[in-house]
């Protein structure tokens, strides 16, 4: 099968001949159909995040079909369209899993990561740790969902029932997550990167009530912020914009160093916490919730001998929604 592949962090994909996979015990054997490209591939690929399993096949935003399966899966039967998100294994045993936090697990395994991920023509994986898919999502405007969307919405359950809901960084979460704030009856408040005219257009389009540079304050204190850009500097401007008793929530895998400031910041009950991972069940009501909306993720295609250039233009900002790798 040909997949793109990395060999070494910071270094470029290479285009590569695998053998055909063989699924195990309670695996799937997926022909990916398309694969988002998440931000957090691109953290992998600069050697942002500690210890990719090397050599590595990015990708965790993956749309296919079941070609084969191993012994005892019993879930899906060959030929049915599944989705394989960045989560890919967990213990079941750990103290988190047992407390129905298996997004902290100790031993997970992350597609992508620490496991071979969707820029292939195929992929193992997990049979518990993939959904079907709603008819009505393309394979296009699924993928993103995978993560992108799950990220996003369980950031958007830990903002709580904010009305007033402030988003830093209008990429391919965020455009999620502010078709969901909207159809929920709240008010978007998006934050773009100064001078950015087709993000601040963007952001109009879906619905947003204000837009303006993440220098700004808003027009009024938001009840939440939710940061999906992984620039540290962003994390006291967003405290200064939510009220007392307010929320920060950091949605990213990685962030740069965060500046110090000033203690009123975060008096007032103010909140400040990170988002990691995902669950099953995050999984399980976003989906449906999606495809109710229903959600739009403005897929650019790219094809799977692109991917590097696909990375290079999230790196460099060149395209407003989410990349998408087309497959077969």
């Amino acid at each position: 099968m040909r997949a793109m592949q990395l060999e070494q962090a910071g270094k470029p994909l290479i285009s590569v001949q695998r053998e055909l996979p063989e699924p195990a015990a309670g695996q799937l054997l997926v022909a990916v159909h398309t694969c988002g490209v998440c931000r957090t591939d691109l953290h992998v690929r600069d050697g942002e995040l500690p210890n990719p399993k090397l050599p590595l096949i990015l990708g965790h935003e993956v749309v296919g079909h079941v070609l084969a399966s191993g012994p005892g899966v019993g879930r899906f039967r060959p030929g049915v369209r599944v989705g394989v998100p960045w989560l890919g294994w967990t213990c079941g045993q750990c103290r988190f899993c047992l407390r129905d936090q298996e997004n902290l697990c100790e031993r997970a395994l992350f597609t992508g990561y620490t496991r071979d991920g969707g820029y292939a023509e195929q992929m193992l994986v997990d049979e518990r740790y993939c959904f079907a898919l709603p008819e009505r999502l393309d394979d296009l405007q699924a993928a993103p969902l995978l993560c992108a969307g799950l990220i996003g919405y369980r950031s958007l359950r830990l903002a709580g029932d904010a009305e007033r809901l402030g988003l830093y960084g209008f990429g391919a979460a965020a455009h999620i997550v502010a078709q969901v704030a909207v159809f929920q009856g709240r008010r978007v408040y998006a934050f773009v990167r100064p001078g950015d005219a087709a993000a601040r257009a963007f952001a109009q389009r879906l619905g947003a009530y204000w837009v303006g540079d993440s220098s700004e304050l808003p027009p009024e204190q938001l009840d939440a912020a939710i940061l999906y850009a992984p620039v540290g500097a962003l994390v006291p401007a967003a405290l200064r914009a939510v009220r007392a008793g307010g929320s920060v929530v950091c949605a990213g895998i990685h962030m740069s160093e965060i500046p110090a400031f000033p203690y009123e910041l975060l008096w007032g009950e103010r909140q400040l916490r990170s988002v990691a991972n995902l669950t099953r069940r995050d999984a399980e009501e976003f989906l449906p919730l999606a495809a109710r909306v229903p959600i739009q993720t403005s897929p650019v295609e790219y094809a799977l001998a692109d991917a590097e250039r696909a990375l290079g233009d999230l790196r460099a900002g060149r395209f407003q929604g989410a990349a998408v790798l087309r497959i077969s």
